[in-house]
């Protein structure tokens, strides 16, 4: 790939350095990043990509953390980050440029062993009380297609979470592959089968910076096509998740 010309660098990297935003949950995976107990490092297959995207640039790499993709989502519409991945849909379209997708998830609901639910039809009954995560590209979706209940937004993972183990919720709506780590830590929960909402995972840019989408597009496009994405999946354990096709 092309070393960044001067346009790049200043719509990507105009503060010399590179400033990734990454979302923060109980466990990394295909999108989640996790914080080192001891050390307070962030980990996970987004760190990652902006640890590569920042080398290709020959710049330094920070990462801001934030609690869900909504608040990630708003930082890099308002400049404070140069680049994020994160879900796509169509209001966050109005507030980030995105380009291909690494990572297509699907949105469904993990159960608690007590609702005795056991499919998604079970979900969308008055007496649910269903949880997802605030100003997400999920909740939303949730929203749109729950017609007999009403999702509560909640601001973390972590504290959905807490929601599922306490009993103050029955169901969570979030990405397949991320509510597969939570099972071990959630007696008798289950991830019901199917879905309701199918997106990619897309590296994001503000608005306006047509220099910055097109160098960030081509990053992740050949990310894709030399392995580079295989891999970072394969070092972060998740072996059985696909990357999305090259674009």
């Amino acid at each position: 790939m092309k070393a960044a010309d001067t346009e790049v660098t200043q719509e990507l990297v105009a503060t010399g350095s590179l400033r990734v935003g990454v979302v923060e949950a109980p466990n990394a995976g295909v999108f989640f990043v996790s914080r080192d107990d001891a050390s307070g490092v962030v980990r996970g297959v987004t760190v990652e990509l902006g640890a590569q995207l920042a080398r290709q640039l020959g710049v330094p790499v920070g990462y801001s953390v934030f609690p869900n993709s909504g608040a990630c989502t708003e930082a890099v519409n308002a400049g404070s980050v140069d680049v994020a991945f994160m879900p796509v849909d169509a209001l966050r379209r109005e507030k980030v440029a995105f380009g291909p997708a690494y990572y297509l998830l699907e949105s469904t609901y993990l159960v608690s062993g007590a609702s005795g639910i056991v499919d998604l039809a079970g979900v969308d009954q008055a007496h649910v009380r269903v949880v997802g995560i605030a100003n997400t590209t999920t909740i939303r979706a949730a929203a749109r297609t729950l017609t007999h209940t009403t999702p509560t937004p909640i601001e973390s993972v972590d504290a959905a979470v807490a929601a599922i183990r306490t009993g103050e919720a029955d169901a969570l709506a979030l990405s397949r592959d991320s509510l597969q780590s939570f099972l071990a830590d959630l007696p008798g929960a289950r991830i019901v089968d199917g879905g309701f909402q199918q997106t990619g995972i897309a590296i994001a840019v503000p608005l306006d910076r047509p220099a910055a989408l097109a160098y960030a597009s081509a990053f992740l496009v050949e990310a894709k096509a030399s392995g580079l994405v295989r891999e970072i999946f394969d070092a972060a354990g998740l072996h059985d998740e696909p990357v999305a096709g090259a674009e």
